[in-house]
């Protein structure tokens, strides 16, 4: 199954669709990473955090596929502020990776009481520009933090950041759409608070003959999200990768986007106060 491309505003192609690792061990991320290609997926979704790069990079380069075929993200965690200490933690996730070049580099959060992000942002401009890196981008930059980025003239191919039906950060999305940002969801189903398997959600599954699963992973797409959903069980992988040929109807869309509660949505911590 053909899986949906976009373009970014550097040039580059990403798979819209991929397979996220978070809180998959190091020790199941080679094998949950593997039967992903198997099945066709080409965007696999790390981060320094996540303690998984060795097993992902291993994968990657075991998988037999061609290395541009494949798009890898990892992100710098929050101790990490300044030219030194960017290209020093840099250096260890592509040595872990076993890697010649990442393709998506992020900050992981803007951590604000960590200091100015400038000179970091720079930093990874400059891996970009020596061709370490293809893209560059943020994660949990939201409309109060994206602003300091875009204002150095470096603007980001990408803003990850958390996006279900309940939680759909208008204010973030507008202000990123803007620069022709693209918006990465992370969390994409709710991460398990929201039972979207009755209402309106249910409903539509019911209708299509899928999962609610499905539909949500199919909202996201319909709506432009570049969107990588986590499972360590082979069935479920595949569950979600069928959803790319999922079709929703305008008025399907607009029910879901009118499930949006605002702040009152969010599962994970504020922005302005993980460091």
């Amino acid at each position: 199954m053909a899986i949906p491309q976009l373009k970014l505003n550097d040039g580059n192609i990403i798979p819209q669709f991929g397979l996220g690792t978070w809180q998959v061990p190091n020790e199941d991320a080679e094998r949950v990473v593997l039967e992903a290609f198997e099945m066709g997926y080409r965007h696999i979704d790390t981060a320094e955090l996540y303690m998984n790069e060795e097993a992902v990079g291993k994968a990657v380069r075991s998988s037999g596929l061609p290395r541009e075929e494949i798009w890898v993200t990892t992100k710098l965690w929050n101790n990490h502020r300044g030219k030194r200490e960017v290209e020093a933690q840099f250096e260890k996730s592509l040595k872990l990776l076993g890697l010649d070049y990442i393709d998506l580099y992020l900050i992981h959060w803007p951590a604000p009481n960590n200091g100015p992000i400038e000179e970091t942002w720079e930093t990874f401009a400059s891996l970009r520009d020596r061709g370490l890196v293809r893209s560059i981008g943020v994660s949990n930059f939201d409309e109060r933090f994206l602003p300091a980025i875009l204002n150095t003239g470096i603007i980001p191919a990408v803003d990850q950041i958390e996006l279900n039906p309940q939680f759909q950060q208008r204010a973030t999305v507008d202000v990123a759409s803007e620069y022709d940002v693209k918006i990465e969801a992370w969390g994409p189903l709710g991460r398990g608070k929201i039972d979207f398997d009755s209402g309106v959600i249910g409903n539509i599954a019911q209708q299509l003959g899928a999962t609610w699963a499905q539909v949500v992973l199919a909202w996201h797409i319909a709506r432009g999200h570049i969107v990588f959903p986590k499972s360590v069980h082979k069935a479920r992988v595949a569950e979600n990768l069928a959803a790319t040929e999922l079709v929703l109807s305008d008025a399907q869309l607009q029910q879901i986007d009118a499930l949006d509660l605002g702040e009152a949505g969010r599962l994970s911590g504020d922005p302005a106060l993980v460091n």
